[in-house]
C-alpha cells in the first residue's frame, strides 16, 4: 500500500503461534488449573524450600532481602490422580539429537527410584525439538542402568515416550497420556484391588 508522504506498508499477516514460546513450567501450572477446576486431578507445584537469613518489613509487608535452600528439591510437581500418588518433573532442553541426563540431578533420580517403590507414578515431562513427552520414570531408570551414554537420544523419548499435542486448554493434557501408559487395558500393573 502507498501512504502519504510515500510511506510503503504491507499489510500484516496475522499468525497466532498460541502456546509458543510460553515455558513448559507455565503451560503444566496452567494445565493444573484446569484439572483442578475441572476436579480431573488435585496436582501442584511444590515449593522449593527456602530459609530466610535476612528479611526487611516494608509498607507491603516482610521482604526477603538473602535466603538459602534448605534441601534440594525432589520432583517439582506432586498431588493425586485416581487415588494414587503421581510425582514428575517437567524439563527442557535446546538440544536438538539428545536430552542430556545432567538436566536431571541425582538426588532426583534417587526420589523417583523410591516413588516407584511405593508404588507411585513418576515420570518426567521432556520439551524437546517443540514437543513435550511423557517419559516413564521406570524407562527412565532403565536407560540410565543400562546405558554408559550422557544423554538420551531423541529417538529413545520418540520410541518410549508419550508425545503430546499442544492444545488450547489444557495446554498439555498429560493426564491422558497417563491413563495411556498406566491405565491401558484390563491387566494394568496399576489396576486398583477391592
Amino acid at each position: 500500500m502507498q501512504y502519504p508522504n510515500n510511506i510503503k506498508k504491507q499489510p500484516q499477516k496475522i499468525i497466532s503461534y498460541a502456546n509458543r514460546g510460553m515455558l513448559l513450567e507455565d503451560c503444566i501450572n496452567e494445565t493444573n488449573e484446569y484439572y483442578l477446576e475441572t476436579n480431573r486431578a488435585l496436582i501442584f507445584k511444590k515449593p522449593t524450600p527456602i530459609g530466610i537469613s535476612k528479611a526487611s518489613y516494608t509498607s507491603h509487608g516482610r521482604r526477603i532481602d538473602e535466603g538459602y535452600f534448605l534441601a534440594p528439591s525432589t520432583l517439582d510437581y506432586n498431588g493425586l490422580y485416581k487415588g494414587y500418588y503421581i510425582e514428575f518433573d517437567a524439563k527442557e532442553t535446546k538440544q536438538k539429537t539428545s536430552f542430556p541426563l545432567a538436566n536431571i540431578h541425582e538426588h532426583q533420580i534417587t526420589h523417583i527410584k523410591k516413588v516407584l517403590e511405593h508404588g507411585g507414578i513418576t515420570f518426567l515431562l521432556i520439551k524437546m525439538n517443540n514437543f513435550v513427552y511423557l517419559l516413564k520414570g521406570s524407562d527412565l531408570i532403565e536407560f540410565i542402568e543400562t546405558n554408559q551414554r550422557k544423554s538420551i537420544p531423541y529417538h529413545y523419548l520418540e520410541e518410549h515416550g508419550i508425545k503430546m499435542k499442544e492444545q488450547i486448554r489444557p495446554v498439555y493434557n498429560y493426564l491422558d497420556a497417563v491413563d495411556e501408559v498406566y491405565f491401558k487395558g484390563e491387566d494394568y500393573k496399576w489396576k486398583r484391588k477391592s
